[in-house]
């Protein structure tokens, strides 16, 4: 039986520290901070409950692949409540497109828009499906090893996708600039521009339309819940407020942790947190990555979030509601290329108390506000207070009510909280955008190429951003570890 020391507690490390406890070995995970899931943490005040990080609960399949590896189900832990409709789109006051949830309405929705394109959208579909099969069977639970790993994509006639793009595949077949929006928005949780994204990724359109939305009963904190459970089954153990301070390495293999001036020796280290932060617990001349390397990577958003106490239920919002009245080009420029707080954003909101009675008192709304913006801004309370008053007024106006007066509170977060409460490089929300070079193999390693028993995982490394991903990289990494242990 080996120690093995997991740094973070986020899907990523919750996901290995199950794999590996499961396989035997003895799993310590060790959280700077007071609460264990990493972003999936909960903001609660008054009798309001908010999911601070992720909101949107898709891809049910991996959740319950997860689950499976254990002879568990999601709903051992979690009550699942699947949404419809699945979400609304504003493009101007009164203005919007609710998507349904079920996938007829959605075709009909298409061809009542443009004429055609409900044709056009089960072709689309078909081919994201198709995509999304092979995605999963083919490329996203592979370790990212090298180009060989492709090679089943090139069989499967997909390889081509990553070299056309999102935004190419669908203005192709979509003429209408509604439904070219609500198509690409799905790649915004692939952290890119529809611009810069390969055709490949349009399987994120059968995961929003072909699997559903969904959200677990309590909020998305429910989840990471549900994996520490599972994980105190098979005998992890879980150590809050652990400041790790340092990776000991000796004869050039790491051999365990200092936390809080305590060492904490180990067989195998596994960081699950930000990636770049880990390789800083190294020695410069240990590190696989420089700092020139991560300065020219193409991360994801950050997010200027805003968590908002209602002495009443709004009116005209569903739980997941997208404002897109706003120039989406433009906003996406002002967060990949010029890198500069956005004129006129584009945002979103969750008011997950349309859903759950839990997230708010009886009479009232909670409601979650998200505007993405460049990493690495300079994040101030009058600049988050500026957004603020932005997006409420745009509230008013596209949802014809008054909204200012009935505020009992709000709580802000952004870029500072990013890099304090996660040690996030440059304050993002998402880690390493998936573009052609950054897929598969082009992202950094999840084993240390310098450093023995040393491994990373997580939304930097492969496959990629999301809770789904996450999921999978922690499932990847354990399967690493368990091999190399095989043949060592």
């Amino acid at each position: 039986m080996s120690q093995v020391n997991i740094i973070g507690s986020g899907f990523s490390s919750l996901a290995a520290a199950c794999y590996l406890a499961q396989a035997g070995h003895q799993v310590t995970v060790f959280e700077k901070n007071a609460h264990l899931g990493g972003r999936a943490q909960v903001f609660k005040k008054d009798g309001f409950q908010f999911d601070m990080g992720p909101t949107w609960y898709w891809m049910p399949d991996i959740f319950e692949r997860f689950f499976a590896d254990f002879g568990k189900k999601p709903q051992d832990y979690y009550e699942l409540i699947r949404l419809d409709p699945a979400y609304r789109v504003y493009f101007d006051k009164q203005d919007y497109v609710d998507i349904s949830g079920k996938l007829e309405e959605i075709i009909a929705t298409f061809e009542e828009i443009e004429s055609g394109s409900g044709v056009q959208l089960k072709k689309f579909l078909a081919n994201a499906s198709d995509n999304y099969d092979v995605a999963i069977k083919d490329l996203v639970y592979k370790p990212g090893l090298n180009p060989l790993e492709l090679v089943n994509l090139k069989t499967a006639g997909k390889l081509n996708l990553f070299f056309t793009t999102i935004s190419g595949q669908v203005k192709k077949r979509f003429k209408n600039p509604k439904l070219q929006q609500i198509l690409e928005f799905p790649v915004l949780f692939l952290g890119a521009k529809p611009t810069q994204t390969p055709a490949f990724y349009n399987f994120m359109n059968f995961a929003d339309f072909g699997l559903g939305t969904w959200h677990p009963k309590g909020g998305m904190s429910e989840v990471s819940k549900a994996m520490v459970t599972l994980g105190q089954s098979l005998g992890v153990t879980y150590k809050t407020h652990q400041t790790v301070e340092q990776i000991k390495v000796e004869n050039g293999k790491a051999v365990g942790l200092v936390a809080n001036n305590l060492f904490y020796p180990s067989d195998i280290m596994v960081s699950g947190a930000d990636y770049h932060h880990s390789e800083r617990l190294l020695e410069p001349s240990l590190r696989s990555y420089s700092e020139n390397y991560w300065s020219k990577k193409t991360f994801a958003p950050s997010s200027l979030l805003f968590y908002v106490g209602f002495d009443k239920p709004l009116q005209n919002v569903l739980h997941h509601t997208l404002f897109f009245d706003t120039d989406f080009t433009e906003h996406s420029k002002e967060i990949y290329d010029t890198a500069q707080w956005p004129k006129d954003p584009l945002f979103y909101a969750s008011f997950s108390s349309k859903t759950d009675a839990v997230m708010a008192p009886n009479g009232m709304e909670a409601g979650t506000f998200l505007i993405p913006i460049a990493p690495g801004l300079k994040d101030d309370e009058a600049t988050r207070e500026r957004y603020f008053e932005i997006i409420i007024d745009r509230l008013e106006k596209l949802t014809g009510q008054e909204v200012k007066k009935h505020i009992l509170f709000h709580k802000s977060y952004a870029v500072n909280d990013f890099i304090k409460d996660y040690n996030s490089y440059k304050g993002n929300a998402y880690g390493l955008a998936n573009t052609l070079l950054q897929t598969a193999f082009l992202r950094p390693k999840i084993k240390s190429n310098k450093v023995k028993n040393l491994y990373f995982t997580g939304q930097l490394t492969v496959p990629g951003p999301g809770v789904p991903p996450a999921l999978i990289s922690g499932k990847i990494v354990s399967e690493i570890i368990l091999q190399t242990n095989l043949t060592n």
